[in-house]
């Protein structure tokens, strides 16, 4: 069961001007279920994107980044679940363009108008009849207001769809920015396998979409882990339909571009923190706090040890304040010239380490009534400088190695 975390209600869902959803099922794993999916845009929206730092990337997430760098108008998203295309090789990339071409060819645009996406099992062949096949259901269902199948349409071993919403003021205009992602397993930063869709009205310079969609990963879906592997396909795309009818934002850091900024950031966190929640055989939701740094790269560091160890990460599963993992964790952190004499450690309100040592008044039974709740904040302070970070993760269960066995059948 995800932590403390309910199916999005679709009415919740703002619907964005300039969007379209159609959802339906191709059999591309499995029959009856949700596993394709198109969006339709509007001309004249602008769209930016952030994808997997995995050398091994899948043959959709290269055709992405080669459409989006022709500079051609982005018409179409397409979106399969049950099958990853990735580790295919030149037939897979081959197979995504025809996949392209194919929906290009029933809405009457260029194979480059349209952006790929899958996610699913790795190194089998992208079933390319039975998504053509699908699509001119997908086309007959686009609706506005189809974000909640959209967001059940895109998952894979996820448990509950995630979805999240906002509505803001800009210039005396409603602006909505609504957003849906996947992901339970195969989450690591560096583009947290991962799947964010996330559009607004919002009328902005496109030259800054980049920059703001980069900026919402590095605030959201990369400060999140579940299991420390990089997928082969993880993708965010932020699309900008220009349509809410205020005066364009040409810089990010204006009144107007702040309040966007914001609204995209909050969406983007909740749809982030909701792939934890709902991590692969998840119990608990912890966020690891580190302050103190020189700067925020080493606590990154820090804050990453403890979230990716599967020491700590097991010790929260079972309840059990065996807190020194942590202080290891930040030891082989990276930091050369770290003074553990300096470091503070805290559990929610419990504090622990002192000055690098079991403080004196601690008491196990504390640590481990922290370690019984569902959602625990760690918090370490490297006392040697003014920055901090936050990452979110989840613990390591017993089944997490079920599902991981059993996911191919």
């Amino acid at each position: 069961m995800p932590v403390n975390l309910l199916a999005p209600d679709p009415a919740s869902l703002h619907p964005v001007p300039g969007v379209r959803w159609g959802v339906t099922m191709a059999g591309v794993r499995k029959a009856n279920r949700r596993d394709l999916s198109v969006i339709a845009l509007d001309a004249g929206a602008s769209v930016a994107g952030v994808f997997t730092q995995n050398r091994f990337c899948a043959a959709p997430v290269q055709l992405c980044r080669e459409h989006l760098a022709s500079g051609t108008e982005v018409r179409a998203l397409l979106i399969n679940t049950g099958n990853a295309n990735a580790g295919t090789g030149a037939d897979g990339l081959a197979r995504a363009r025809a996949t392209c071409e194919a929906l290009a060819g029933l809405m009457g645009l260029q194979a480059k108008q349209v952006l790929p996406f899958s996610t699913g099992v790795i190194m089998e062949s992208l079933p390319v009849d039975r998504i053509t096949a699908g699509l001119p259901a997908a086309l007959a269902a686009l609706d506005a207001n189809a974000w909640g199948l959209a967001a059940e349409g895109i998952m894979t071993t996820d448990t509950i769809p995630k979805a999240a919403s906002r509505q803001v003021q800009i210039a005396g205009k409603t602006v909505t920015v609504t957003g849906i992602s996947k992901g339970a397993g195969m989450i690591r930063p560096n583009m947290a396998t991962m799947l964010g869709f996330m559009a607004t009205d919002a009328v902005i310079a496109p030259a800054l979409l980049q920059s703001l969609v980069t900026q919402a990963a590095d605030q959201s879906f990369n400060r999140i882990t579940i299991d420390g592997d990089t997928s082969t396909n993880d993708s965010f795309v932020l699309i900008a339909t220009q349509q809410a009818g205020h005066a364009a934002i040409e810089s990010l850091d204006s009144a107007d571009g702040q309040i966007l900024r914001e609204a995209v950031f909050a969406v983007a966190r909740e749809l982030a923190q909701a792939i934890v929640r709902d991590g692969e055989g998840a119990t608990k939701f912890i966020a690891v706090k580190v302050s103190g740094g020189r700067d925020e790269a080493e606590c990154k560091l820090a804050a990453y040890a403890i979230a990716h160890s599967p020491l700590v990460k097991t010790a929260f599963f079972a309840s059990d304040p065996n807190l020194g993992r942590i202080l290891a964790a930040v030891g082989y952190a990276g930091i050369a010239d770290l003074d553990q004499a300096l470091i503070d450690l805290h559990l929610d309100d419990v504090h622990v380490v002192h000055q690098g040592g079991r403080r004196a008044e601690y008491r196990e039974e504390d640590g481990q009534r922290v370690m019984k709740q569902s959602e625990i904040t760690v918090h370490v302070n490297l006392n040697r400088g003014p920055a901090s970070t936050t990452v979110w993760t989840c613990d390591l269960s017993h089944d997490y190695v079920t599902i991981n066995a059993d996911y191919r059948s």
